[in-house]
């Protein structure tokens, strides 16, 4: 038997469409800082998720990687690049970080130099700890020996500015912050190493 006779009561009715609008307006991705599957970092040096080579750790050359990226977003003005490892004993460990890099760059070479300020004008932050920051481009994976797998992801930043108007020798939380309101995508590359 139907209880309601004159068929179901508005206010149902709009709970059931706001429902409906709801579940629709969340599924549409926002402009800016959204992960586009289409956006991707690759290495030919390791493979997403595999061990780093030695000869880019502090256990051997301590290069940074080559890295190369497709499929970048419409609109985007620059780059930034970072490298951390959250499974340091203290804290989230910053190991690079690299901006104002230019719109049409595609690819970082094997060991990028370690100087404030590279040849096509991209910055490099400082890096190397969770509280003190005394150097200057990349440092790689140095984990405690005997504390297991490290991850380290690399993070490229499309972004939708030129510069992000910051000195070299930025702090990571300055340029993660000076980011906030112009990331338009994000691709990923993890790998892990232990000692």
């Amino acid at each position: 038997m139907n209880k309601f006779p004159n068929g179901i009561p508005s206010f149902i009715k709009l709970m059931l469409l706001f429902i409906l609008l709801s579940g629709i307006t969340k599924s549409q991705p926002a402009k800016k800082g959204v992960k586009t599957m289409k956006f991707t970092l690759t290495s030919p040096a390791f493979q997403q998720g595999d061990r780093i080579p030695t000869q880019y750790t502090c256990e051997g050359e301590d290069l940074s990687p080559q890295l190369q990226w497709s499929s970048v977003p419409e609109g985007s003005r620059s780059f930034a690049l970072s490298c951390l490892d959250p499974d340091a004993p203290p804290g989230t460990w910053v190991h690079w970080v690299l901006y104002d890099l230019p719109a049409d760059t595609t690819e970082l070479g094997k060991g990028v130099p370690k100087t404030k300020t590279l040849d096509n004008g991209a910055l490099q932050g400082a890096c190397w700890g969770v509280d003190s920051f005394s150097r200057v481009g990349y440092f790689g994976p140095c984990p405690p020996a005997g504390h297991g797998d490290h991850r380290y992801y690399f993070r490229l930043y499309a972004l939708d500015v030129e510069s992000l108007s910051l000195p070299p020798k930025a702090t990571w939380a300055e340029v993660e912050k000076a980011m906030v309101d112009h990331t338009l995508a994000t691709a990923e590359l993890m790998g892990k190493y232990s000692r």
